[in-house]
């Protein structure tokens, strides 16, 4: 490994999959200040990145605690993430950057009621131990969804939300719900009869109407049935003086301004495909993260927001299972 200097972070990836390799590694080894650890359950795999990105293979849990990794990526599968999170908190690793689902045990489709009850302690474990937690909510980094939050300070309060999205994206827009609107307060839930295999998902749809925190109400449809091809998500909110609607990682915004007769389309500012776009998200949500950690300054997803995300899709297990509207506060 080169010599380390002030400024320089050692950053510990924990997860060797496609993820890791085509989102994250790339850009993180073009970075001189970056070095590079790699923990895997296959050794062999670990070696190969190392070879391949820069870096130093970590074979034990005993050699990544040695290593001393200023961070750890947690970009293993979301069934392993709660004990491989954990096993890092134990060993004393002082900031863990989570992929999304938080947990996710039987996959990013089929979260349950006990996943928030295990994020919500795994966070817990984590403030005890000092561990600082983050997200890497992606979505939030797509440039359409920047412009909309920009427009949409201007807007006033929303009134109503309406969304649907393959299972895939479920989780982001769960997530970019709550952050254009500040959270939910409860939600009412009812499952279709037919699964749906989609991107290695089978599963029924899930159709959830919610109430905000403010008090503004919207729909959720979620589906492992929509066509790769077509977009995977769409999201329409409604405010006091106008509405955005955003459709796809392709990054097609739509703006309706109640000052102006027109509505103003805003296709996709950079060039490439959607998973070019799709890519850059990763690029922007690390850098961002990063430059918190060199700063000093609390990470701009916090582990807390993952949590915010369980405990609605929790919510929505417990309806269906009790056929009932639920009040989040009571989970």
């Amino acid at each position: 490994m080169s010599h380390m200097t002030i400024g320089d972070l050692k950053i510990a990836i924990v997860g060797a999959g496609r993820v890791a390799r085509d989102a994250y590694l790339p850009h993180l080894a073009a970075d001189p200040s970056i070095h590079l650890g790699f923990s895997s359950r296959s050794e062999e795999r670990a070696e190969q990145l190392a070879a391949a990105f820069g870096g130093v293979a970590l074979a034990t849990d005993a050699a990544l605690a040695a290593w001393h990794p200023d961070i750890a990526f947690v970009l293993t599968p979301e069934q392993a993430r709660y004990s491989v999170a954990s096993s890092l908190i134990a060993l004393g690793v002082p900031r863990l950057f989570l992929e999304k689902p938080l947990v996710a045990a039987n996959g990013q489709e089929r979260v349950t009621e006990q996943d928030y009850v295990d994020g919500r302690s795994l966070l817990a474990a984590a403030d005890s131990a000092g561990c600082e937690t983050a997200m890497i909510f992606n979505y939030r980094y797509f440039e359409h969804v920047q412009r909309a939050r920009e427009l949409a300070a201007t807007f006033g309060a929303v009134t109503r939300v309406g969304a649907t999205t393959h299972y895939a994206c479920w989780s982001h827009c769960i997530d970019l719900i709550a952050w254009f609107t500040g959270g939910f307060r409860a939600v009412t839930a009812t499952s279709g009869e037919t699964e749906f295999t989609g991107a290695g998902m089978t599963a029924p749809d899930i159709a959830a109407a919610f109430t905000l925190e403010s008090g503004a109400v919207g729909t959720l449809l979620g589906t492992a049935g929509r066509a790769w091809q077509h977009p995977l998500f769409d999201l329409s909110i409604d405010f006091e003086r106008g509405r955005v609607r955003l459709s796809d990682i392709g990054g097609h915004l739509e703006v309706f301004d109640d000052d102006s007769p027109e509505p103003v389309l805003s296709p996709p500012a950079s060039e490439g495909t959607r998973w070019d776009r799709y890519r850059a998200t990763f690029r922007a949500s690390i850098d961002a993260y990063l430059h918190t950690v060199r700063t000093g300054e609390a990470p701009p997803i916090p582990g807390a927001d993952g949590l915010r995300e369980l405990q609605f899709e929790a919510g929505i297990k417990r309806s269906l299972t009790e056929g009932r509207r639920v009040n989040l506060t009571d989970l």
